[in-house]
């Protein structure tokens, strides 16, 4: 036994996951490592130890692991918010949701008023027009607060931005444009609507602000403290290009080395190239990892958003697509190209999760993993599904057999499951999507996910989506869906730890794993299941150091 001291934590209740032994009321932590649960006094039995109290008025429970967030939830507030929702900042302030178009225009107008160079381009974050009644938000609202000034003004989903006048004349856009993705009106001007990165990034001035602030220290520790104010104690950077990038792994490693890093970090590798891709990804897992640093994920993205109609949907496809819309979503990959991009990934031993919203994406990404093991067998891949939104209960039960994980985005049916139903893919579907108790029933091993900053991060409330499936306006939405609060804790914990291949270290608490929990103020099996998400989260312990939470 090592002669590093021993503290023993107590708790009112410790929830830990572990079927043998479910519940405690004491943990024993030696170093970063769980030295046993039980009670005090069956702990004592490892000798000398300190007795820690500070907890003993909260509940414990594993970390949880947030399995599909991104570093930009820490890089976006650098710029103004004006989402629809109220959302909290890194920092505990929150910031008022912008519910018409006139409350969008209002604070853009404020914040063009503050900036002092002419030439900069006014940056911002959050929007959905999907919300904001009557036409939906273009270039000519944007061009009410400037007509000289660029701006860009990026969208809740990531996969969507709108732009004014001046920033499409910056950028070159025009009519002629042939770039996929620039929405254009019915006399075939572009409207200021960039669907897809290939478009987005023509508004270069805007665009690469996001990408640069990303890279920076400050993205990276904000990022942790959204993570440490919900009680994650593992979170996933789901699919970067950056790491390709002098200076970025070094950034990564100043800032998780630091013993006041509230958080481990899994960075998985953006795909652009398959064979540069390949040998990065395989070096950083196997040469570069740390005890709060891992890899060997690599995330390819099949198509786009359900809410911004860029998604792959099977026939009927969108019930009320914008003007211009061309019927179904948009290909980010294209799709015969796919079998070979994941064989490659998986012959070399890496775990590929695919960003499938819609359920034609969710099929190629299954044939493409169907060829890989029939050219290179290979077990325990957990290749993965992420957002998994449409997919059916054929799919899933595909699924089961090839042994393909679920991460699904159960936060959609509150924030948008009311668009859902009206605007996007109809009654009958949207009581099907992100079908937790589908997945449950054909034996997919499944996680859920808020996809920060897509959505806010909090585990607490995508396991409160995926347990009442409640949206905006209270309803109900595919009550069949609904999973207890046992399975959304575990899809929170050992489920999201088993997509990463973490479940050996994270994920319950006993003996032998790393000292990670969540300290609540209330029991989630002792408060009525509607209450879940407004459990107060005093903090998070990371390898046996506590870390309180901002609003405290």
């Amino acid at each position: 036994m090592s002669d590093a001291k021993v503290t023993i934590f107590t708790g009112k209740k410790i929830i830990t996951m572990n079927p043998a032994v479910p519940v405690a009321q004491a943990i024993a932590v030696q170093g970063d490592r769980i030295l046993g649960v039980g009670t005090v006094g069956d702990l004592a039995q490892w000798g000398d130890y300190e007795l820690d109290e500070q907890f003993k008025d909260h509940i414990l429970m594993p970390g949880f692991v947030e399995a599909h967030s991104h570093v930009m939830a820490g890089a976006v507030w650098e710029f103004p918010y004006v989402g629809f929702y109220d959302r909290p900042d890194p920092l505990g302030h929150t910031w008022l949701g912008c519910q018409t178009i006139a409350a969008v225009v209002d604070r853009l107008a404020e914040c063009e008023r503050e900036l002092k160079d002419p030439d900069q381009t006014l940056v911002a974050w959050g929007l959905d027009p999907i919300f904001l009644e009557g036409e939906r938000l273009v270039a000519k609202h944007l061009d009410q607060i400037s007509v000289t000034r660029p701006i860009f003004v990026f969208h809740a989903s990531g996969h969507l931005a709108t732009v004014n006048s001046a920033m499409m004349r910056r950028s070159g856009i025009d009519r002629y444009t042939p770039t996929p993705g620039v929405a254009k009106d019915f006399d075939g001007e572009p409207n200021g609507e960039l669907q897809e990165p290939a478009a987005m990034s023509l508004a270069q001035d805007g665009f690469s602000a996001i990408g640069v602030a990303m890279m920076s220290s400050n993205a990276k520790w904000n990022y942790a403290r959204e993570a440490r104010n919900c009680g994650v104690t593992t979170i996933a950077d789901l699919g970067t290009t950056r790491l390709t990038m002098e200076g970025q792994l070094e950034a990564w490693r100043e800032a998780t080395d630091d013993a006041n890093y509230p958080a481990r970090v899994v960075v998985a590798v953006g795909h652009f190239d398959s064979n540069s891709i390949v040998s990065l990804a395989v070096r950083l897992r196997d040469e570069e990892e740390t005890p709060k640093l891992r890899f060997g994920i690599v995330k390819l993205v099949l198509d786009g958003s359900i809410q911004g109609f860029t998604a792959r949907i099977s026939w009927p496809h969108y019930v009320n697509p914008p003007p211009g819309h061309p019927g179904n979503g948009l290909w980010l990959i294209p799709p015969e190209q796919l079998a070979d991009i994941v064989s490659g990934y998986h012959e070399a031993g890496l775990t590929v999760h695919c960003h499938c919203n819609g359920d034609e994406a969710t099929q190629v990404f299954i044939d493409a993993v169907e060829l890989a093991l029939q050219r290179h067998p290979r077990w325990d891949h957990r290749h993965t599904v992420q957002h998994s939104q449409m997919t059916t209960a054929a799919q899933y039960k595909k699924m089961a057999a090839l042994g393909i994980n679920a991460n699904i985005f159960s936060n959609h049916i509150f924030h948008w499951g009311d668009q859902h139903a009206a605007v996007t893919i109809g009654e009958e579907r949207a009581a099907r999507m992100d079908a937790c108790a589908t997945a449950e029933r054909e034996g997919v091993v499944f996680s859920v996910h808020s996809d920060a900053p897509i959505t806010p991060m909090s585990q607490l409330h995508t396991a409160w989506s995926a347990v009442n499936r409640l949206t905006a306006s209270g309803r109900v939405l595919g009550p069949e869906e609904r999973i207890s609060v046992a399975k959304a804790l575990e899809a929170c914990t050992l489920g999201a730890a088993h997509q990463l291949k973490l479940d050996h270290d994270i994920g319950s608490l006993e003996a032998g794993k790393l000292a990670d929990f969540a300290v609540l103020e209330e029991d989630p099996f002792e408060v009525s299941p509607a209450e879940l998400k407004n459990i107060a989260v005093w903090g998070t312990v990371v390898g046996g150091t506590p870390h309180v939470a901002s609003s405290k």
